[in-house]
């Protein structure tokens, strides 16, 4: 364009000069009188005017040219300046109905069906159409978009390339201008211009002109498309992000995700306050130089999850963190694979189980402290003071000299002979499934039928008596002489009421009732190794044991003597 511009601009000085020569001429001829002809001088200035007119026309489409360009090259700053697609698009309509003239403009894009679909629509008072309204050429557009070649159009109504078609009749169309919005070579949309009142108003230095800007401004427009896709992805990505950091710091597990140079690339809310670390201090940073306590047991485990491409599940261990101390943490250890499922590094599940560990040597110690049939049977929600009447079979145990010979040893020895003695019996009881009510100095107390009923409850009561008896006999193997003891043990049947007795702040679950005190007082009337069960008690198993006579027992509190056998073993 510039170099046409140049070519003309030359054409037009050498006839400026031509014109300025035939001027000279005239002057002179005036000027001497002998030689004027007016016929000749007429002619000249005939000619003289028809050069200036050809003059004039070309200076006037010089000026519009390098008006057109000016306007084209500042129409693309205007038009790439913005990124905002509905704002390009504005742009886009009013720059061309100011340069053409046009009544209105019409921006149409492809959809991904290939289809064209109005995007702006604007008139000449700069004032947005409505879509609905749009009374269009759709011929013309869609030949257009299917060709690539601009239409221009002085009359639609009388352009035999338009005859028969119902909506350049209908809509009374008359200058038409119609060009393609290309990208790469590929049509992505048209502009469509139009007047329906004036004929011949565009012409093909408008329809140069458009296609020029048309190219400009699909490429503005494809941009503006991409960045506001851009735009929504990134906003998508973001609210993911704000969704995972929103999840990540809900989740009360700890997650720490590593690379494959074992560097830390996450770490969540609930890592950081199981660790006693911040997050600053830890990301980017190797696992080995962060993590020192924890990286000398999971760097194998992650090389091997990295290697095998395997989960690792539940692996407890007991590091001692700065400044908690010693804790217990559960980790679990998966790959992280991309879209290739490639790993790029480990993916770490942290739980904090110092407290469940804590509670559950708490339950191991409860246990033996009560029977776990019991705690079984115990409600924390429900508790309640009082109790419920069963029928039971109570059993005492007590060493026979204790108190003598606690005389004669250190509290430490003392205590630790009582223990093994006091567990053997208690392993007796428990082995036919009986429940230890308590330890009373020397002695232990339990019953049989409760808190799950057993129907030969007084039969486990003898066996366990009698278990009580072999492993004395058991112990006596492994203590010197000087340390053997030996039970006394009562057994009785009768009802008690079993339940909670104490206060809310200090429970205790025990049977109360007179059949646990008549099996006390028959446990303190045995001799060493001797076990005595009431006449009560007897009937409820005197086909399966054996028994012989024993003196009636005169109980403090009872208005008649106790009968009492004394069991020998199981028939």
């Amino acid at each position: 364009m510039q170099d046409e511009t140049t070519s003309i601009s030359l054409s037009l000085h050498q006839q400026i000069q031509q014109i300025c020569s035939q001027l000279e001429s005239i002057a002179q001829a005036l000027e001497d009188p002998s030689s004027r002809d007016v016929q000749q001088t007429i002619a000249q200035l005939t000619r003289l005017t028809g050069a200036l007119n050809l003059v004039a026309r070309r200076i006037a489409e010089i000026e519009e040219e390098r008006r057109e360009l000016r306007a084209l090259a500042r129409i693309g700053g205007v038009v790439n300046s913005s990124l905002k697609l509905d704002e390009v698009l504005r742009i886009v309509m009013d720059t061309i109905i100011r340069l053409t003239g046009a009544e209105r403009c019409f921006l149409m894009l492809k959809d991904q069906n290939g289809e064209l679909q109005i995007q702006i629509a604007r008139n000449w008072e700069r004032e947005t159409i409505d879509t609905q309204d749009a009374a269009i050429s759709h011929t013309v557009a869609n030949r257009v978009a299917q060709g690539g070649e601009p239409i221009l159009t002085t009359n639609a109504q009388e352009d035999p390339r338009f005859d028969g078609q119902a909506s350049v009749v209908a809509y009374s169309l008359r200058s038409i201008l119609c060009v393609p919005l290309k990208v790469k070579d590929e049509i992505t949309g048209v502009i469509y211009a139009d007047n329906r009142i004036r004929a011949g108003l565009f012409t093909e230095s408008d329809r140069d002109l458009l296609a020029a800007f048309a190219n400009q401004a699909a490429v503005a427009i494809e941009n503006a498309r991409l960045f506001e896709s851009v735009q929504r992805t990134l906003a998508e990505v973001t609210e993911l992000k704000n969704l995972m950091d929103n999840v990540f710091a809900s989740v009360a597990s700890g997650v720490i995700t590593t690379d494959i140079q074992h560097k830390i690339t996450l770490i969540n809310q609930a890592a950081e306050r199981i660790l006693a670390r911040k997050a600053a201090n830890l990301l980017q940073q190797p696992l080995a130089k962060s993590l020192p306590e924890l990286a000398a047991v999971l760097e194998e485990p992650i090389r091997a999850v990295e290697q095998a491409n395997k989960t690792i599940v539940d692996m407890e261990i007991s590091p001692s963190l700065p400044p908690r101390g010693p804790v217990h943490l559960r980790f679990s250890l998966s790959p992280l694979r991309d879209a290739s499922q490639s790993t790029q590094g480990v993916a770490i599940v942290v739980d904090d189980i110092t407290d469940r560990k804590r509670l559950e040597a708490q339950r191991r110690l409860f246990e033996r402290m009560v029977s776990p049939a019991v705690i079984e049977q115990l409600n924390p929600d429900e508790l309640r003071l009082g109790g419920d009447r069963v029928e039971i079979t109570a059993l005492f145990a007590d060493i026979r000299g204790f108190t003598h010979f606690s005389e004669s040893l250190p509290p430490e020895e003392l205590v630790t002979i009582l223990n093994r003695y006091l567990a053997a019996a208690a392993e007796a009881i428990l082995a036919q499934e009986g429940t230890v009510d308590k330890f009373m100095g020397d002695a232990v107390m339990a019953w049989f039928n409760a808190p799950i009923p057993q129907p030969d409850h007084t039969l486990r009561a003898v066996r366990a008596a009698l278990g009580i008896r072999d492993a004395i006999q058991n112990l006596y193997k492994e203590l010197p002489p000087e340390r053997h003891l030996s039970f006394g043990v009562g057994i009785h049947f009768g009802e008690a009421v079993l339940g909670l007795v104490g206060t809310e702040k200090r429970l205790d679950y025990t049977a109360i009732g007179d059949s646990v005190n008549t099996a006390k007082r028959i446990q303190e009337n045995a001799r060493a190794n001797q076990i005595l069960i009431s006449d009560t008690a007897y009937q409820q198993v005197k086909d399966r044991v054996r028994v012989r006579p024993a003196a009636p027992i005169h109980a403090k509190g009872k208005s008649h003597p106790l009968v009492v056998h004394e069991i020998i073993g199981e028939r």
